[in-house]
């Protein structure tokens, strides 16, 4: 978004509030499958910003969702059903029912329970599903190594299923090539087992690489990119070999999206200007939740001029770890005064606090030059204790 279309909109924002840019999110991912070349897929993974869910551009083959709620926002704003690959540790029965009946695209399989329930479920509709097996990576994610080649060993007796590939995602926010390559190594040696031992061929490997995305130090997209071109060339090579969907959702969203939070009061204790917003920690999160200490891209929605001041942003919170930034160095604020954060498209509007102290759910609109700006959703003031039916 050009940052005068963001600032001249600023009657238009009630805040604490989320903008995210489509155009943006649309030309990262461009970006990416420009890197990666035409033979590898894109799978956007919901769960790092999903109302972006509504504005997957076509150069996504894949959505990943992982978990009923995902689910329901994708039926909710009409996705592409057959393009979702049904993800996460926890699946129940009833879930994949519920998947299987809106047809969606490919079951993963975090566990041998997880293969019995989708061969069961298609079996009882006279059906076939498709199926990743996810590799584990030493943590709860996944299935062992060795009860993987169990599984494909033992194929033929799941009937109702196809197992068509791996799954395979090891964490988020690297920053080295050497760390993917190891691991596309890995897989690549587990593939060339899988066929030598038991015939197995895999039509689709999914591969979360978790490019890092730089939030403090270079606040251009420059860092970022030089990062997927060093890594480029690992998954090229990667795809010459196996059919690659590489999975990825921070990479894709971070820098699409904005925060705002407006200054409520000023005051200074033991020395230290502190700054109380509207938000807080419970809706800002950069990665790890490591705030604080370190300063994200910040700028006033109006232009000031005059003397600096340092200040300690801090949140709405009764506690005192809800500080956005210990010191930052800005304008002389008043009370009022509108706060934009930027670089906070990705897990900030899901993965705070949100309920932490009953506080209304911030706003959050879209931007697009097609379409301009416009609402998703209000201030949402529901988390509210009901005594007669808890929380409403």
């Amino acid at each position: 978004m050009n940052k005068d279309v963001l600032f001249s909109a600023k009657g238009h924002y009630k805040t604490p509030c989320y903008v995210f840019d489509t155009d943006i999110f649309e030309s990262r991912a461009k970006r990416v499958k420009q890197a990666f070349g035409s033979n590898v897929g894109l799978c956007y993974s919901i769960k790092a910003d999903p109302f972006m869910t509504e504005f997957v551009p076509d150069v996504f083959d894949r959505i990943e969702v992982c978990s009923p709620g995902e689910l329901s926002i994708c039926e909710k704003v009409g996705a592409d059903l057959s393009k979702v690959i049904f993800s996460g540790v926890n699946k129940t029965y009833e879930d994949v029912e519920r998947a299987f009946n809106d047809r969606v695209g490919v079951f993963t399989a975090e566990s041998r329970l997880h293969l019995e329930y989708i061969n069961k479920v298609s079996l009882e509709n006279g059906s076939v599903s498709s199926v990743i097996l996810r590799l584990s990576h030493g943590s709860q994610f996944g299935i062992d190594e060795n009860e993987l080649k169990e599984l494909v060993k033992d194929r033929e007796q799941f009937k109702g299923v196809q197992i068509i590939g791996l799954h395979y995602f090891t964490g988020t926010n690297k920053t080295k090539a050497k760390v993917i390559e190891k691991e596309l190594a890995r897989l690549d040696e587990l593939l060339i087992s899988l066929k030598s031992e038991y015939g197995f061929e895999a039509s689709h490997v999914e591969y979360g690489t978790g490019l890092a995305v730089e939030y403090y130090k270079d606040l251009t997209d420059e860092s970022d990119y030089a990062l997927l071109d060093e890594v480029a060339p690992v998954i090229r090579a990667f795809a010459d070999k196996y059919p690659l969907t590489v999975e990825m959702g921070r990479f894709f969203a971070a820098t699409c999206g904005y925060y705002l939070t407006t200054v409520m009061d000023i005051k200074q204790n033991d020395g230290i200007n502190y700054v109380i917003c509207d938000g807080g920690i419970n809706q800002l999160n950069y990665y790890g939740q490591n705030m604080a200490m370190k300063v994200p891209p910040i700028e006033l929605l109006d232009n000031k001029e005059g003397e600096n001041t340092d200040y300690c942003l801090c949140g709405s919170l009764c506690t005192t770890a809800d500080i956005l930034v210990r010191k930052v160095t800005l304008p002389k604020l008043s009370i009022g005064d509108t706060l934009v954060f930027s670089k906070c498209g990705a897990y900030s509007v899901c993965e705070g606090i949100a309920v932490f102290l009953s506080r209304s759910l911030p706003a959050v609109s879209v931007y697009s030059e097609k379409e301009g700006l416009r609402s998703l959703r209000g201030h949402f003031e529901s988390y509210t204790l009901n005594y007669g039916g808890g929380i409403e």
